[in-house]
């Protein structure tokens, strides 16, 4: 009997120790899991600015793009308001002088 039980705390030892073992294995394998994934965070924040870089020189180069085509619009309304506006002035000038020399007309 002694034998037997002997033999059964030598098996929960041994066991023990197995389970000892397949846990720090599990824990190492968990910690580098973790590790992994924090390297993979890492290089996807460095390569998230690198995905960007060309999406923003795009948008930038529109942007300038609709600037350029705005000042020119804007170009464009200026002189032909001034044109407007001088024809006016000349109307305007022609018909007072008109109405200063033939009172009448």
């Amino acid at each position: 009997m002694d034998d037997q039980l002997q033999r059964l705390l030598e098996a929960e030892t041994r066991a023990q120790g197995i389970i000892d073992d397949a846990s720090r294995q599990r824990q190492h394998l968990i910690d580098e899991a973790l590790a992994t994934a924090r390297e993979a965070e890492a290089r996807f924040e460095v390569d998230r600015s690198e995905l960007r870089a060309p999406f923003l020189h795009e948008a930038q180069g529109r942007a300038e793009q609709a600037v350029a085509e705005l000042a020119r619009k804007y170009g464009e309304r200026q002189r032909m308001l001034r044109e407007l506006a001088s024809r006016h002035e000349t109307e305007a000038v022609d018909a007072a002088l008109t109405l200063l020399l033939d009172p009448t007309a």
